[in-house]
């Protein structure tokens, strides 16, 4: 992660004036991109440089808002992920309090009762924010064209999407209001993994993780084997379409190290 942080932290030296910044980071799954963006933050907080991080994770509706949308639309938005399944507005009212030198209530996400953790808990910081890191697995991702969703690409899809209902409503709300959302970075930066099959090694390396501290809970290989097809379709095409528009992009090697230098 250290090269990583260090290319990091140059770009945003350059990138920096004397207006707030919006840093976007996105990363599949494993990539290191919370890791990446706290140890940013910390660092620059050390520095004088105001820094606060914004999860995506953070910003996912509630499981009764998730069930209203399952129930709406289709059964697989009960699963928080996909474009969706997050309180874009309040992203969109946090970025720009950040940007009109307001201070921020940051929002916290229990994963382990998938439920926001409640608005009295969230965190504080007083503006003016310098720096807002909003990271997450697919800030500053663009739709797909429609007719990329006409065929399924895992057993999910094909299985519990058929007729495409699912895909199409994540695609639409990605070229709707998450644009408008991810409209509001300033800079991109992207942790590029070298292909899907590693993010998917990536992520049950993850969940071993957190069975050791939780004593053994959490999902089992099989399971996350399903998570994952959730998010493959957008990770797939952020891999093949984000270098392009990226305002860094850092491929990584199986052991989340940089593939080359700057």
């Amino acid at each position: 992660m250290t090269g990583s942080l260090e290319r990091v932290e140059q770009a945003l030296d350059g990138w920096r004036g004397s207006q707030p910044l919006v840093l976007g980071i996105c990363g599949a799954q494993g990539s290191g991109k919370s890791t990446l963006s706290d140890a940013l933050a910390e660092r620059l907080n050390g520095r004088g440089i105001r820094t606060a991080v914004l999860s995506l994770d953070d910003l996912y509706l509630s499981r009764a808002r998730r069930a209203d949308l399952a129930r709406a639309v289709h059964p697989l938005f009960k699963t928080r992920g996909v474009p969706g399944t997050h309180d874009v507005a309040l992203g969109v009212a946090l970025l720009d309090a950040v940007r009109t030198g307001r201070g921020v209530t940051l929002p916290r996400f229990d994963k382990g009762i998938d439920d926001p953790v409640p608005r009295a808990e969230w965190p504080v910081m007083e503006g003016p924010v310098d720096v807002l890191i909003f990271e997450g697995w697919c800030i500053g991702a663009r739709a797909q064209d429609v007719a990329a969703l006409n065929d399924p690409i895992n057993g999910l899809e094909r299985d519990s999407d058929a007729e495409g209902v699912w895909r199409r409503h994540a695609n639409a709300a990605l070229a709707g209001a998450y644009a408008d959302l991810f409209g509001r970075l300033d800079r991109l930066v992207l942790l590029a993994a070298p292909e899907f099959g590693v993010v998917e090694r990536w992520r049950l390396e993850q969940e071993h993780a957190l069975r050791l501290r939780a004593g053994g809970r959490g999902m089992s290989d099989a399971e996350i084997a399903i998570f994952v097809q959730h998010y493959e379709r957008l990770t797939r095409h952020i891999l093949s379409d984000m270098p392009a528009y990226a305002d860094l992009t850092i491929r990584l090697d199986e052991a989340r190290r940089p593939r080359e230098t700057p």
